[in-house]
């Protein structure tokens, strides 16, 4: 369905959350741009889009401070809320003081119709549906994704996971794929749009395939993209840990093409806690397959979400927690101190942890996550890595940042020649978190699978 909109329509998108949502919104924006011009959030418009979060109480309250900035700077613009706070919580985020549509998730043609409609003035308009009956996942054709040389690829949606923390079953529904046939074609779609990487995304991303006929799984469509030849870097997002088998592992060590980078979330390091949470693995497993991925594919960055401060999680769980995580190879992490959501079974365990602890032992599993970060880029100083150059200015030096294959984060420092280019970059510096070089003549080098690391001081 298309919609007529008056040109010259100045629009603000901003996204809270996860890769998932950073899609979506490409999505609307690739939808709106025919007709719009876009820009900053931070600058006057006549609609602004907030596409929400609703994982913790913070998300939920940084979604009502937008509305508020966005009425600040520009008390007559059209705010249209949408996301998982919206479509969890839509009767609340209705009442927010300054919101004129409030839309669900998968009602694109509404958000749209929204748009080009002048504002009520009577309250808010709420759309939202039922994500439960959902089956299928919309396959919307995003051809862009503003601000990004890399390209998200949303392949699956909705989860069928119960852990206690967790309200993303209620906002997303069930666990649902799109065909390997159409993934396909949105690679080559993005590939030829210009995109060198391509990241895999989903809620539940591990679980790829189980409700198709005939069933599938995410390593055979790897294994498809990667044959494929259309791009030459694929990315994986977030992997439960049951969800990395061998076969996926020999995959990616023998691939030139699929990045030595997997972020499995562990989510606490104490078992008592795990079984708390519904988690379908205990500390020995995870520590097991951590370690059974760094002898297999030794570069790799390996990434975890941790959740500090869950229900019952006393200080010696807590400090046995950052023994456990101390003792493995991982390379970062993602720290979220423990937050109450409706709806979920967490929320009514005994034992909450109070607020000045949740603080305190965020920092200390943020500050290891950090000193693991730094330790693992060090160990690359002096070598040659192969770096994707973004268009992002690098804020330290009149270069480009980008990415290695190994999800190092590098300022790149005569990058500016080089945008959307995989170059070889020596590696000579690190501060702030960023390691920093110049790039050099030559093929970029890959990471290699079971020696170490395919390239020389």
């Amino acid at each position: 369905m298309r919609f007529e909109i008056l040109n010259e329509v100045k629009i603000a998108i901003t996204t809270l959350g996860c890769k998932i949502n950073q899609y979506d919104s490409a999505v609307i924006q690739s939808r709106l741009e025919e007709a719009h011009f876009f820009v900053p959030f931070d600058e006057p418009a006549d609609c602004y889009i907030i596409n929400t979060c609703t994982v913790t109480d913070r998300a939920d309250w940084e979604a009502r401070q937008l509305v508020r900035r966005a009425k600040r700077l520009s008390p007559l613009a059209k705010v249209l809320v949408t996301g998982c706070y919206a479509q969890v919580n839509a009767e609340e985020v209705a009442r927010v003081p300054g919101v004129d549509y409030v839309v669900g998730l998968n009602r694109l043609d509404d958000l749209l119709r929204f748009v080009a409609e002048p504002a009520a003035g009577a309250g808010a308009t709420i759309a939202v549906s039922d994500v439960q009956r959902e089956r299928g996942v919309p396959v919307l054709g995003t051809r862009a994704l503003p601000g990004h040389t890399r390209a998200f690829l949303k392949i699956q949606e909705g989860c069928n996971y119960s852990c206690t923390y967790c309200i993303i079953p209620i906002a997303r529904g069930r666990s649902r794929s799109v065909t390997p046939r159409e993934v396909l074609e949105q690679v080559r779609r993005l590939a030829g749009a210009g995109y060198l990487e391509l990241v895999l995304t989903g809620i539940h991303l591990g679980g790829y395939g189980q409700d198709l006929t005939p069933k599938t799984d995410l390593t055979s469509l790897v294994e498809k993209i990667a044959a494929s030849g259309l791009v030459p870097r694929l990315r994986l997002s977030s992997l439960d840990p049951r969800e990395v088998p061998d076969r996926l592992l020999d995959l990616i060590a023998g691939s030139e093409v699929i990045c030595p980078h997997l972020h499995i979330c562990a989510q606490a390091g104490n078992d008592e806690v795990l079984k708390q949470m519904r988690r379908n693995y205990d500390t020995a497993y995870y520590g097991e397959l951590v370690c059974k991925i760094r002898d297999r594919i030794p570069g790799a960055a390996l990434g975890s979400d941790i959740i500090v401060a869950f229900p019952g999680e006393s200080d010696a769980a807590f400090e046995g927690s950052m023994e456990f995580f101390a003792s493995l190879p991982l390379t970062y992490f993602h720290v979220f101190p423990y937050s109450k959501r409706r709806g979920t079974v967490a929320i009514s365990l005994p034992d909450h942890v109070p607020g000045n602890a949740k603080k305190q032992r965020a920092r200390r599993m943020r500050e290891l996550g950090a000193r693991k970060k730094e330790a693992f880029c060090r160990s690359f100083l002096g070598k040659r890595l192969a770096v994707l150059v973004e268009a992002k200015a690098d804020r330290c030096s009149s270069g480009r940042r980008g990415f290695s294959e190994n999800y190092l984060p590098v300022a790149v420092r005569n990058g500016e020649g080089f945008v959307n280019r995989v170059v070889t970059v020596q590696l000579d510096g690190f501060a702030a978190g960023w390691l920093s070089g110049r790039a050099m003549d030559g093929a970029p080098p890959h990471l290699a699978s079971a020696g170490g690391i395919s390239v020389s001081p």
